[in-house]
């Protein structure tokens, strides 16, 4: 079933972790250039891996424990591409090199709560779908 509140969820962390990258910068330098995810290759495919796990996980709707995993795997993937923001903004010494961070390093948060909720919706539905096999 796709219309659960899960796929709602799912699709915002695809929606943030996909479109929001080309909006949304990651820092200035100090030559005033606009850093976004697109010009590093390894954040780009981190952000789209992301994305890509959101939407294989909306298409196995039929098997939650493989979906709840998958969301697991995201949740993973995208504390990695935070610990790489984190790692890029704390071994930088000073503001040698990245002049202001933008609000395009938090777009991990963003997608990490919304799988997280997915998660929860997923487990909701298997413990439901469990509770009515026990009265069978």
């Amino acid at each position: 079933m796709l219309q659960r509140i899960q796929t709602i969820y799912l699709l915002c962390a695809a929606g943030v972790s996909a479109g929001l990258i080309f909006v949304f910068n990651l820092w200035v330098t100090n030559n005033e250039d606009v850093v976004y995810a697109t010009d590093n290759l390894l954040f780009l495919g981190l952000f789209l891996g992301s994305a890509l796990l959101s939407v294989i996980s909306i298409i196995m709707f039929k098997n939650r424990k493989s979906q709840f995993m998958l969301g697991r795997l995201n949740i993973i993937l995208n504390f990695i591409l935070l610990g790489f923001f984190v790692y890029q903004s704390l071994t930088v010494s000073g503001e040698t090199a990245v002049s202001e961070k933008g609000i395009g390093m938090l777009l991990p948060i963003v997608s990490i709560v919304f799988v997280a909720l997915a998660n929860k919706a997923i487990k909701k539905d298997e413990d439901l779908v469990k509770s009515v096999d026990r009265l069978r």
